[in-house]
């Protein structure tokens, strides 16, 4: 990880602090920063705020952005923070870091950080994993979340279901989603009933695909279908026997068998199809 260096700690006025345009988190609830605004009020900030320099005199804020919207609940008029000297990549990868450590940020926010960083700073996911401390594999795993769409999302997060629930979902087609995610949240599945049941969807159990079988074609029904054929030919040379023109031509799928019949009469042509 990249150090900061030039570190400085000012008491800075709230409203000369901008958020960060790069902040990962984005949803703050509205009682957790009424309670920690009482909090501040009852004991002052304990962990100061990271910034950066602007301009025209102002600050970027850099980590710390639920203490200063609880401190301006609060009503402060100066909030303690530590000025770092760094750029905005930096400043990016250390709001992630922070809020990562911290838990801050639900496993779609991470995803959509990691994929600004992609995005903004041409990062690799190589690159990103070794300044985050994650594995490779872990920052590919948080990109895929993204292929959700953002009802699932919302859904998956309102029903405090877990990062292993969405990539469990992730197996089905996207027009299977709703209805599994119906179920996951109407029957309560945890995550191992969850992944069984997708398990399920994605390769049924043999006995499940027995009942799509085709019932078989009744031997007396083939039977059947051979004396009509057999009689049919009887007919055919019946009629050739008595001078009249007639054939006919059989065609055979696999959900019917057709005859088709003609006979030559007054030199024009007659056709009769049996089905």
């Amino acid at each position: 990880m990249h150090t900061f260096a030039d570190k400085k700690l000012l008491m800075l006025k709230p409203d000369d602090i901008l958020p960060n345009p790069n902040q990962p988190r984005k949803s703050f609830d509205a009682y957790e920063l009424q309670t920690l605004a009482d909090s501040i009020t009852a004991n002052g900030i304990i962990q100061p705020l990271t910034v950066r320099k602007g301009d025209g005199g102002k600050y970027l804020l850099i980590a710390g952005e639920r203490r200063l919207r609880a401190a301006k609940l609060a009503g402060l008029r100066r909030v303690p923070c530590v000025l770092h000297r760094t750029s905005e990549l930096i400043a990016s990868l250390y709001a992630i870091t922070e809020n990562v450590q911290r838990q801050d940020l639900n496993y779609f926010e991470e995803a959509f950080a990691i994929q600004s960083l992609i995005n903004d700073f041409g990062l690799t996911q190589g690159e990103i994993a070794v300044q985050l401390g994650m594995a490779n594999s872990t920052i590919s795993n948080k990109l895929r979340l993204l292929k959700l769409s953002p009802q699932i999302q919302s859904r998956l997060l309102s029903a405090n279901l877990t990062e292993r629930h969405a990539r469990a979902l992730l197996r089905l087609p996207a027009t299977e989603r709703d209805a599994a995610l119906d179920k996951i949240i109407a029957d309560g599945l945890n995550l191992a009933q969850t992944e069984s049941f997708i398990e399920n969807v994605v390769n049924p159990p043999k006995e499940q695909i027995e009942e799509f079988k085709p019932t078989p074609i009744r031997k007396s029904a083939i039977g059947d279908i051979k004396l009509f054929s057999n009689s049919l030919a009887k007919l055919i040379g019946t009629m050739q026997n008595a001078g009249i023109s007639a054939n006919s031509r059989k065609r055979e799928t696999d959900t019917f068998v057709e005859y088709k019949i003609r006979i030559l009469k007054n030199e024009q042509a007659t056709q009769l199809k049996i089905c």
